[in-house]
């Protein structure tokens, strides 16, 4: 009996048992049995065992979450500061969530092998068995990633145990932050977004969304060629064409929009309850886009017309160590014109480069705005007629956040400008004449904010939202004379 109690304390730590945990999960088919992959590293992460690793000074690793199952878990726990219980990956569970009243039902995942009818004593520190767990507990926090009721993940502390329903124990929670998970660790990384987990919603009939990603997995129109980890929109769409144009100057824009995004993470812990030294979140990734604007488009006034024509959406999962940190992504593709309603158009580029926009924290400075962008265009063709200007962009406004908050938001918008200046002369038959010069531009544009919920981190409130600055490059592509 003592060599099967000793046996026992190997397997699974005392100080592991901090939330919802059937004790039947305490067998010899315990979370021990996941791969160790998914343990995390680091001198403080919890091992595959639960036990804080020894001896190794690594930060936590980063990387895309495993699918979950019966040998990879999707949540962390961790006790109140002070009460020494790190986070450790666990087979609690979230059944279901009120946003509302924050309101949690928590369960236990089924135990697949191995499982045993007769629940087992919990060895204590001592080596003696001390009582049956609690399932829950006041200071108890828990990262989740996407469960029912909570589609974009949930980090929250139990601030009270209200009993058990038939799904499971209901508890009251309120928001948490990721440094009462990760404390004083370190991590970092920049995770892919795996182009077949975003759900496109498409605000124009003409669209036509392609992917590809390893394995030979393929989605889209039949020839559409696109490399892996990227995600395609193809568009066309008529725009409001000036009053006084001919019917053969109608206006229209075709093009794609071709991106590889990935989230980027950063985080150096100083404490479970202290702000932690360093921060960053942001989005970046791979971008080309290719398209032509034909015609006379309508004059506008004020602020451009902004037509979005598709609506993304993902939540991938960071596994950091032990713990899931949910991001939830948005992307809303679109196409904008603005002009005097004077110039005939008939250009199309091509454009290929990066993009980078987030939010990065120090303890001097705050949190501060990161954005770059390094793109380079072709010009196919490019002409104007009459005199006047016109501007046309093929974008995607960007939100990245943390379980459902919103900390950043970007908008990246490549276009292009034209003008044309010259004069009108009258014949006496009645007739017109124009003469002049034309130029067309190729350009970026890249601006957004920050938010307050970065403090998700556990860094101080961002009192206001922080532009990120308006970041503009222009090139010349084209010019002529008519």
């Amino acid at each position: 009996m003592r060599r099967r109690m000793r046996h026992r304390r190997a397997l699974l730590p005392a100080f592991a048992v901090t939330a919802l945990f059937l004790a039947s999960a305490c067998s010899s088919s315990a979370p021990h049995a996941e791969p160790p992959a998914t343990a995390g590293h680091g001198p403080r992460a919890a091992g595959a065992t639960g036990e804080p690793d020894a001896g190794t000074d690594h930060p936590l690793a980063v990387a895309a979450a495993p699918a979950t199952g019966a040998t990879a878990t999707a949540t962390a726990t961790a006790g109140p500061a002070g009460s020494g219980r790190r986070a450790h990956k666990t087979t609690l569970a979230i059944s279901s969530y009120d946003s509302h009243t924050r309101r949690a039902v928590l369960t236990a995942k089924p135990v697949h092998r191995g499982s045993s009818a007769t629940p087992s004593p919990i060895p204590s520190p001592s080596g003696r068995p001390s009582a049956a767990p609690h399932k829950a507990a006041v200071g108890d926090v828990i990262a989740s990633a996407p469960a029912p009721g909570a589609p974009q993940g949930l980090l929250a502390k139990v601030t009270k145990v209200i009993g058990e329903t038939d799904g499971g124990t209901e508890v009251q929670t309120a928001p948490a932050t990721l440094n009462a998970l990760l404390g004083d660790e370190t991590a970092k990384g920049e995770v892919p977004v795996d182009p077949s987990s975003f759900t496109v919603d498409k605000l124009l009939p003409d669209v036509k969304v392609s992917w590809a990603k390893a394995g030979d997995v393929h989605v889209g129109p039949k020839g559409a060629t696109v490399p892996l980890g990227s995600l395609r929109l193809d568009v066309s769409a008529g725009l409001p064409t000036a009053q006084d144009a001919p019917a053969s100057a109608g206006a229209a824009v075709k093009g794609f929009v071709q991106v590889a995004p990935q989230v980027d993470f950063t985080y150096g812990g100083a404490g479970t309850d202290t702000p932690p030294g360093s921060a960053y979140l942001g989005v970046s990734g791979d971008w080309t886009s290719g398209w032509a604007v034909k015609g006379r488009a309508a004059a506008t006034t004020g602020a451009p017309l902004r037509i979005p024509f598709a609506k993304l959406h993902a939540d991938p999962v960071l596994q950091v160590g032990p713990v899931p940190v949910v991001v939830n992504l948005d992307l809303t593709c679109y196409f904008q014109i603005s002009g005097d309603g004077h110039v005939t158009v008939d250009v199309e580029q091509n454009l290929k480069g990066d993009f980078k926009a987030g939010g990065t924290f120090g303890p001097a400075s705050g949190w501060t705005p990161v954005s770059s962008s390094d793109m380079t265009s072709t010009p196919v063709r490019a002409s104007l007629t009459a005199a006047g200007n016109v501007k046309t962009a093929l974008g995607a406004e960007a939100s990245v956040g943390l379980y459902g908050a919103v900390g950043v938001t970007a908008d990246l918008a490549p276009y292009l400008r034209g003008e044309a200046s010259g004069t009108v002369t009258s014949s006496a038959g009645g007739g017109t004449k124009a003469k002049g010069s034309w130029d067309v531009y190729g350009g970026v544009d890249l601006s957004g904010t920050l938010r307050f919920q970065l403090s998700v981190f556990g860094t101080p409130v961002i009192q206001r939202s922080i532009p990120l600055g308006a970041l503009n490059r222009e090139w010349k592509l084209a010019g002529g004379t008519f």
